[in-house]
């Protein structure tokens, strides 16, 4: 028997409720509707590819193949959860951050603010409009009466001045 897009909606409906007691047996009830979707699902995806693959559905099909992606979630599980009981306290923080590392940042972050404060004025505001304040470049250059092309050339001198001082 042949079954169509509509077939497999009907077959949902008459089996979805006893495929979820299948189901509920190996991975419990919380997550047996989650199993017969996914059977569903797949089936579907058959269907939509080739609908003369379907002949063989039935509702044995259907309980088998529950089964199988039953125990398929249930073992997912397993591992999933025995993969958390074995990390370590230190696996799930972030390593610290060594010391001289933290140094070598605030060194280059006072750099970075020299290199701002060197900047012309007019460069200066634009970067920060822009790099502090998220401003577009067409809403800078509407506040500051300027065109877009030179808001481009200035966040660029302003980028090329903070790199230089960092390098």
């Amino acid at each position: 028997m042949s079954k169509s897009l509509g077939d497999i909606e009907r077959l949902y409906v008459a089996e979805h409720r006893r495929l979820e007691r299948v189901a509920a047996r190996k991975v419990g009830a919380v997550h047996a509707a989650d199993v017969v979707h996914d059977v569903f699902t797949a089936l579907w995806s058959r269907v939509r590819r080739d609908p003369a693959d379907t002949d063989a559905v039935s509702p044995a099909y259907l309980t088998g193949a529950t089964r199988f992606a039953a125990i398929d979630r249930y073992r997912s599980e397993r591992r999933r959860a025995a993969a958390l009981h074995r990390m370590t306290e230190e696996q799930y923080a972030a390593a610290p951050i060594p010391p001289d590392r933290i140094l070598c940042a605030r060194q280059n972050l006072g750099r970075l603010r020299e290199a701002v404060a060197a900047l012309p004025d007019r460069t200066r505001r634009v970067f920060l409009l822009n790099r502090v304040h998220h401003c577009t470049y067409d809403e800078i250059a509407a506040a500051l009466g300027i065109s877009y092309s030179s808001v481009e050339r200035e966040i660029a001198r302003a980028l090329l001045a903070c790199r230089s001082s960092v390098d």
